[in-house]
């Protein structure tokens, strides 16, 4: 049977998540394309973004709308600017991605299959849309509790001085 039911999202309908800082609001999860994709909408303020880390099990891309983003991987720098696509490759290719500008960076997020957004669910905390909350202290309890939710996602988590490291 074809699907005849075409999803639609309202501006700024879907849920708000603030995630390590930033602000996702979900757009389309895996509950409604039978766990084929997820698509997130980002607000990644000055200094924000995800530390170093890597997921096997799916693929991660992203469209740049507004401002820019520093993407780090073990084998590149790049800074995606307004226009600007990245795609992390199933695999596990360990990266990481940041603004390093003054200006808040506005980000679409694409993830083949979904269950990434899962992993947002269970680590955000519930926000308005654009609203930004401090990003949370990562001590050595919380790094662990971190890990083992990331763990559940299969996601792995680095130091956040992964890449530095590498020089």
């Amino acid at each position: 049977m074809r699907p005849t039911k075409v999803i639609t999202v309202n501006p700024k309908d879907g849920q708000d998540l603030s995630v390590v800082g930033d602000n996702y609001r979900l757009l389309i999860t895996g509950k409604e394309t039978e766990n084929e994709f997820a698509v997130v909408d980002m607000l990644i303020p000055p200094g924000g973004g995800p530390g170093p880390h890597a997921h096997a099990t799916f693929q991660e891309s992203f469209y740049v709308i507004e401002g820019e983003i520093v993407v780090r991987s073990e084998t590149q720098i790049y800074t995606a600017k307004a226009g600007a696509f990245v795609s992390i490759p199933k695999g596990g290719a360990i990266h990481s991605f940041k603004n390093e500008s003054s200006a808040t960076s506005h980000i679409l997020c694409i993830i083949v299959a979904a269950g990434l957004e899962e992993f947002f669910k269970e680590v955000g905390e519930p926000v308005a849309y654009g609203e930004f909350l401090p990003p949370p202290v990562m001590d050595e309890a919380a790094g662990k509790k971190l890990e083992s939710i990331a763990k559940k996602y299969d996601q792995e988590i680095y130091p956040p001085d992964f890449f530095y490291k590498m020089k």
